[in-house]
């Protein structure tokens, strides 16, 4: 049994069963009016064929008869196009009266059915032409007149169905290819979103992962510590303050992205991404938060750094400082950038074991999984694990070009 789908590009009129659906009012207008068609041409030849005396009366009732049961078996065409266009060669060769119903079959059967079986029954009804009017010679045309019309006839016929089931055909595969972009463009802008929605993830965990942690330290010292000088109480409240005071603003800063149908914000409102320039303004923050951290800083020309490389650097600095903070309490963590025009970018977080005991902060453990994610899409790599002395190490490499510039 064919599948549904092929059945459905073989006959543009069946439903998923193989079967013709239900005729809709546009069918009903086409079958009554190739019903009607079929009745006038037979009630005139039927008429011609009672006006010739020298005719038999029995052959003519016969004729007569074949050519009604023709123009109702039209009303068949839809549900049975191949078997009535192939009952209709020998009764359109038998009987005179029954020849506009044959050409409505066969025109039928082009529309409905591949050339293959156009070729069949076509070719068998225009090799009977001939011994036709061999057999039942027109008293108003020659032989050879009559056949070549007869063929030009049923050729126009075949040709004009053949014609409109292309044309379904195509639109058939105009409105398929049509639905198939329709899901691709849906696709695609699903795809966009999740990818959107995962740069925003990761931009908010880089931004407020540093800040959120500055608050978690701060506040554990204050929790364990009620009895601490009162300087150091108002620095560490300070530092809280200040922290919460930019996680505000970078969240407001991330969810002004989600907002749709907003103004766009002028440069002058929007903060450019953190670039290598703000990395001494990254360590000077850590250190007024009482965290060591000593700064090794020997790029060549930082000017010339990419944007797109100072930010994925920041970005590993930044994630670096904030896990040293929170898992190496005490430690000094040592940031070190190195590189030139066409070797590269080195960024190095590394720090010894901790001198105290680490305080709790919640984590996903998603960070360095993060940071080697943005890395590689930059082009470069990312390693990080234990030392020798049992401290922790973040180095990763970023491609930095030569330019013009440069050369």
């Amino acid at each position: 049994m064919l599948p549904s789908a092929l059945l459905h590009g073989l006959d543009p009129d069946s439903g998923p069963d193989g079967r013709p659906p239900r005729r809709t009012a546009r069918d009903w207008v086409v079958d009554t009016c190739c019903f009607l068609l079929a009745v006038l041409v037979f009630l005139a030849a039927a008429a011609a064929l009672l006006r010739q005396h020298h005719a038999p009366r029995g052959l003519a009732a016969a004729d007569v008869l074949l050519g009604a049961l023709s123009c109702g078996a039209v009303w068949l065409r839809r549900r049975r196009p191949v078997g009535l266009a192939a009952v209709m060669v020998p009764v359109g060769f038998v009987s005179s009266t029954a020849g506009a119903a044959a050409m409505v079959a066969l025109f039928t059967l082009a529309v409905h059915r591949p050339f293959r079986y156009v070729a069949w029954i076509g070719g068998a009804d225009l090799a009977l032409v001939p011994l036709y009017y061999c057999l039942r010679p027109d008293p108003g045309l020659p032989f050879a007149g009559s056949v070549v019309f007869a063929v030009l006839l049923s050729v126009s016929v075949i040709g004009w169905g053949m014609f409109v089931r292309s044309k379904r055909l195509l639109m058939l595969s105009l409105r398929e290819r049509a639905r198939r972009a329709e899901t691709e463009a849906r696709l695609r802008a699903e795809q966009a979103q999740r990818l959107a929605r995962e740069a925003i993830a990761r931009e908010m965990h880089d931004v407020l992962a540093h800040r959120l942690t500055l608050l978690s330290v701060h506040a554990g010292a204050l929790e364990f510590r009620p009895d601490a000088p009162h300087e150091e109480v108002a620095r560490a409240a300070g530092v809280i303050r200040e922290s919460a005071h930019e996680a505000l603003q970078d969240l407001r800063e991330i969810i002004g992205v989600l907002r749709a149908g907003e103004a766009e914000d002028t440069a002058g409102e929007r903060r450019r991404p953190p670039t290598l320039a703000a990395l001494d303004a990254l360590v000077g923050e850590c250190r007024d938060a009482g965290m060591k951290v000593t700064l090794d800083h020997r790029v060549a020309d930082p000017a010339a750094v990419p944007a797109s490389v100072g930010r994925t650097a920041y970005r590993i600095a930044q994630e670096g400082l904030t896990n040293a903070r929170k898992h190496a309490p005490g430690a000094e963590v040592t940031l070190s950038l190195t590189g030139a025009p066409g070797e590269g970018l080195t960024v190095t977080v590394s720090n010894p074991p901790p001198t105290a005991d680490p305080t709790p902060v919640p984590g996903s453990g998603q960070g360095l999984i993060g940071l080697t994610e943005r890395t590689t899409l930059a082009g470069g790599r990312l390693e990080h694990g234990g030392t020798a002395d049992g401290g922790f190490e973040v180095r990763a490499w970023l491609p930095w070009g030569r330019t013009a510039s440069t050369a």
